[in-house]
């Protein structure tokens, strides 16, 4: 049963398991050619599990991804899905020039405006990595024809996060909305409430409990995130990773496929240009 009338923002982040920052020290661009994809097979699951519990999305495209499997992209537009832009190579903002990002995120938005036909919009940093020093992306993507990011997490986190940026969307001074990871203020904290991570860790009744508590409390939209990879346990490990990085990847992947199931069930999901689409327009 629905818990509340409220259409909520599903989106992933569609990358491979060798792209995540957590193996960058042990897996390199240049080794990524030379590894087993599974991104196509695992999204194009995604796809199904979604069309079953009629559910749309926004999918964030690495632009590596997308140049090797344009059929993918051009199916996820053809279910209805929304097409948006993950960057091209997964660098984090901060560690790249202005000229660098600049280049990344224009050579993503090409590729996948010649595979869908249509404009991409919307833009999310790889590992929100959108911060006060790298504040100049916002110009940059304003300019590239971007609309909207979904580039920050307003939580303290040893990877990413700025605590003390907004937690709702907002038009920024550049003229490109920020719709951030959405938090929870419990005994003063801004706790993470939303991404595949999280969600694999808790119990389901615990996340459906602060899924339910934020849409109570804030009467907005709640936003989810994932990766294809979230729901393939076969994947290969990889060799070398610290503990935290390999338990932060590896636990509950067996688990993923059916709790995203009920959470499917259990709220109303669409993409992000959809549920914004008139704020979108201010």
């Amino acid at each position: 049963m629905t818990l509340l009338p409220k259409l909520n923002a599903l989106t992933v982040d569609v990358e491979d398991y060798f792209h995540v920052a957590a193996f960058e020290n042990n897996i390199k661009p240049t080794d990524w050619h030379g590894l087993e994809p599974r991104v196509d097979r695992n999204t194009r699951q995604l796809l199904d599990q979604f069309d079953r519990n009629g559910a749309k999305a926004t999918f964030f495209f690495l632009g590596w991804v997308a140049e090797r499997f344009p059929e993918l992209v051009k199916e996820v537009k053809r279910r209805g899905h929304e097409v948006a832009s993950h960057g091209y190579a997964h660098t984090r903002v901060h560690q790249q020039s202005q000229a660098e990002f600049t280049a990344d995120i224009v050579k993503a938005k090409d590729i996948l405006e010649q595979l869908t036909g249509e404009a991409v919009i919307g833009y999310r940093a790889p590992s929100f990595s959108i911060n006060k020093q790298s504040e100049w992306a916002f110009e940059i993507l304003k300019q590239a024809g971007h609309l909207y990011s979904s580039s920050t997490y307003p939580v303290k986190h040893d990877l990413y996060g700025v605590p003390d940026w907004p937690q709702q969307p907002y038009l920024r001074p550049e003229g490109i909305w920020e719709i951030p990871m959405p938090t929870l203020n419990i005994y003063g904290r801004q706790l993470p409430i939303a991404g595949g991570g999280y969600f694999r860790l808790m119990p389901y009744w615990l996340s459906k409990k602060l899924i339910s508590k934020f849409l109570h409390n804030d009467q907005m939209p709640y936003m989810f995130y994932f990766h294809p990879w979230e729901i393939d346990p076969a994947q290969p490990r990889v060799a070398g990773a610290g503990r935290k990085s390999r338990f932060r990847h590896y636990v509950n992947l067996d688990k993923m496929e059916d709790k995203l199931d009920r959470l499917l069930t259990d709220f109303h999901w669409s993409s992000l240009g959809q549920v914004y689409q008139d704020t979108l327009k201010r």
